[in-house]
């Protein structure tokens, strides 16, 4: 399944680079480049007699959601059925990678492999993010015009979610770290692939994402705990964070201290946000059951505006406000569905008493995933094409069961 691997590979490293996948042309490639790996894949099965599925035990309320996406579309029970269309396309994408992917990782060896895509991609975007930053020219890869503004950092327009991917990837190098399952000879890449990552994101001052690591860092030490893991082997996470820390200072504290005590002229404000949020829970109680459909916030909230500032609102900056506004109790069903399995499942596999480098892998996946939801809170990172898939991804490393690995790999340490 290497050719799987790969094209899913490819697909995130694409996205990621193409502003995170949210332009027309980009969000086509996605589900084009998905289609034709699933048609690859089909093909291949046909020939191989005898391949055993397997269904992600997180696929089947997020297939629910698209059923419910579809009658929406289907049955006019969208406000603006084009808008509703496009984000059904993009979103079976999202399943065919996610099902791809669960027959594509199957061992641990292939999750390992993974895992270092995920610190390299973060490595390398946030090198990039760090040298766009001090030589920045006003354009995005230092030749593309921004028509609509925003605050970019690496090749993402707005910092908060070039946030949401660090926040995802951090994670990936840190948890092993922590966990003491990492080999020694592998510490020095291992810990610079997560040290980058950690200073780029102090660096882009993004509120939202800051805070979020902060959670995860929590979250890592409850865990830490109640898995009982020796004090020892928190020390290479310990030392990686004060590393970072000495980094951002080096890079410029002051910004990202700053940025908590001051708004950009682009961004919303804190009373925007509050508004917004009565707002979208205004049109949810107008349209409880099933919601005004997938993708159009922007269309009806005009309607609901209570805070005008002259700009155009295409996201609630609550993720989980605009899910129920949109598609309602229904949808809001399927979410809560699929967030249980997520976090009870991944949980079970994260306090799994044997300290085995496979928990290592379920646990950064759950941290991962559970970062990048606290931060949804307060942004809408879960409708960047690039950031949702690698969050996909993770919540299947979190929930699956890897079988061992056959070749004769040591299996304690990365």
């Amino acid at each position: 399944m290497k050719f799987l691997r790969a094209g899913i590979y490819a697909l995130i490293a694409f996205a990621v680079a193409a502003h995170g996948g949210v332009e027309d042309w980009a969000k086509a490639v996605l589900e084009t480049g998905a289609g034709l790996l699933l048609l690859v894949w089909a093909a291949r099965t046909l020939l191989l007699r005898g391949t055993t599925l397997q269904l992600p035990v997180a696929l089947p309320p997020l297939i629910l959601f698209a059923v419910l996406v579809f009658a929406q579309w289907k049955f006019h029970l969208t406000v603006y059925g084009y808008a509703t269309r496009v984000d059904l396309q993009l979103l079976l994408a999202y399943l065919v990678v996610i099902f791809l992917a669960a027959q594509a990782f199957e061992t641990t060896q292939d999750w390992k492999g993974f895992i270092w895509f995920v610190m390299s991609l973060g490595f390398a975007v946030s090198i990039f993010g760090i040298l766009q930053h001090l030589t920045f020219n006003g354009k995005l890869y230092w030749f593309r015009e921004m028509r609509y503004g925003g605050i970019p950092f690496g090749p993402y327009v707005n910092r908060n979610h070039f946030a949401g991917l660090v926040e995802l990837v951090i994670p990936a190098g840190l948890v092993p770290l922590a966990l003491g399952r990492v080999r020694r000879e592998r510490w020095p890449i291992a810990g610079l692939f997560t040290l980058i990552p950690i200073g780029a994101l102090f660096l882009s001052a993004s509120r939202g994402g800051i805070v979020s690591f902060l959670w995860e860092l929590a979250l890592l030490a409850m865990l830490l705990l109640l898995r009982r893991s020796g004090a020892k082997h928190a020390v290479a996470g310990g030392v990686i964070l004060l590393l970072a820390l000495a980094l951002v200072s080096w890079l410029g504290v002051r910004q990202a201290l700053e940025r908590f005590a001051s708004l950009q002229p682009l961004e919303v404000t804190h009373a925007k946000r509050i508004s917004m949020a009565r707002d979208t829970r205004r049109i949810f109680l107008d349209y409880p059951v099933a919601g005004t459909g997938l993708g159009t916030l922007q269309s009806v909230y005009p309607k609901y505006e209570t805070l005008y500032d002259g700009k155009i609102v295409n996201h609630a900056h609550n993720d989980y406000l605009e899910a129920l506004a949109e598609t309602g109790l229904l949808g809001g069903a399927c979410c809560a569905w699929f967030l249980v399995l997520l976090i009870s499942r991944g949980l079970k596999r994260a306090l799994n008493p044997e300290n085995t480098f496979a928990g290592a892998l379920h646990t950064a996946g759950l941290i991962g995933c559970l970062g990048f939801l606290a931060h949804s809170v307060v942004d809408f990172n879960l409708h960047i094409p690039s950031n949702v898939l690698l969050f996909f991804l993770l919540s299947l490393l979190a929930t699956v069961e890897m079988q061992r690995t056959t070749a004769h790999v040591p299996s304690r340490n990365s």
